[in-house]
């Protein structure tokens, strides 16, 4: 029997000629998809994922530095989002690059994942002053390929010759993007489909579809996965769906990342897009509540550790203050934290000998000059799930 819905949801292959092959490009349908999203399936989906981010937006209303678990969320995501790509820098290696320790992580590896937390906060502050759009887009991914790796691929600018997924070349890809020709178009409704209103769909099913759309396009020679995945909470923000950005999925696609890409093809070539949203919705959930317990168990720590430190430190004051910048970074070098406290160095090593007794930093170097600490069980909760993929042989 025809399913007559997946033939009309789907989209068509043109004929379109690069590098001396002809080769089959695939053109998407616009958005919304017709027909109609069967939302009332999905329902209940959509309830768990809501109430999970409306748990973990209760939760950082309480932090009682909200913008440090921002901070160090933004530096998490981007580690997983570019592991993704096949960087294999981990978070520990960035937040040591920023505080500029040595690491013996490739340094072009590290710059992306740096690039990564420009563009993210980037797109985020110009969301003030600009819509959502195609200019913003552009302008992020100029942050994100600004250097390093991706500074030869047109940072910033939609690509103006044929793309392809997998293989060796168009002709043998696992999937060819639209045609340049029809680039423009697709992204016209693209950008349409992210301002109407009139399909009367949630936010959240809206983000969803629109990620895969945009994957779909892929208009940019390289990071399209990246901006793919940060397009998803800059939606969602906007839409107040999140009051914060603390949504970020790449764990979650990593994670089950050989059937992100299945249900990617399931929408292109059967218009399946309820089981794509199934995924998506689910990993919305478990990524909220993975967020809520990781934002819970932070301020825990942070209690402990000021009451241990109130209770069992002979310079409770100056341990305090040091504690305290651990928790904006938890990398910090005895130089650092002199320039930061103020206090002089035999009092700032006084208390990081206090804290170390304690075992609540550890020095990490092993050298008696330039030393630098890290508050590990911090890092713990915070690094959780982003150990690099294996490289493949």
């Amino acid at each position: 029997m025809i399913d007559h819905t997946s033939i009309q949801r789907r989209g068509r292959y043109v004929q379109t000629p690069v590098a001396g092959e002809m080769v089959r490009a695939f053109v998407p349908p616009p958005l919304p998809p017709e027909p109609k999203i069967d939302v009332l399936q999905m329902l209940e989906k959509l309830s768990l994922a809501e109430r999970a981010l409306g748990r973990l937006d209760g939760i950082t209303m309480l932090l009682p530095r909200q913008e440090l678990f921002l901070y160090m969320y933004v530096r998490k995501e981007a580690v997983l989002s570019s592991q993704i790509e096949g960087t294999q820098s981990t978070l520990t290696d960035l937040l040591r690059f920023e505080t500029e320790a040595a690491s013996g992580e490739p340094i072009d590896d590290i710059r992306e994942v740096s690039n990564y937390v420009d563009a993210m906060m980037y797109g985020l502050e110009r969301l003030q002053e600009l819509p959502l759009s195609l200019r913003l887009i552009r302008e992020m991914h100029a942050r994100l390929l600004q250097s390093g790796r991706g500074g030869t691929k047109n940072p910033g600018e939609f690509r103006r010759t044929q793309n392809w997924i997998g293989g060796t070349r168009p002709g043998n890809a696992l999937f060819v993007p639209p045609p340049v020709t029809k680039l423009d178009t697709c992204l016209g409704e693209l950008e349409r489909f992210m301002h109407e209103d009139q399909s009367k769909l949630p936010a959240l099913i809206k983000a969803g579809l629109l990620h895969v759309q945009f994957e779909t396009i892929h208009p940019f020679l390289d990071g399209n996965g990246r901006i793919g995945r940060l397009l998803v909470t800059l939606y969602l923000c906007v839409n107040e769906v999140l009051r914060t950005p603390l949504l970020y999925l790449s764990l979650y696609l990593k994670t089950h990342r050989s059937e992100y890409y299945r249900l990617l093809q399931e929408v292109r070539e059967n218009g399946n897009w309820e089981a794509w949203l199934d995924f998506f919705l689910t990993g919305v959930a478990e990524t909220a509540n993975q967020a809520f317990d990781a934002a819970t168990r932070i301020v825990r720590l942070f209690k402990e550790d000021r009451d241990r430190i109130t209770g069992k430190s002979d310079r409770a004051g100056s341990a305090l203050r040091i504690h305290d910048l651990f928790q904006q970074s938890p990398f910090l070098s005895a130089t650092q934290l002199v320039q930061r406290t103020g206090l002089s160095a035999p009092t700032v090593n006084a208390a990081l000998a206090d804290l170390q007794r304690m075992g609540i930093v550890t020095e990490v170097t092993g050298r008696k000059r330039g030393r630098v600490f890290s508050y590990q069980r911090y890092l713990t909760i915070i690094s959780e799930g982003t150990e690099p993929l294996p490289q493949s042989g």
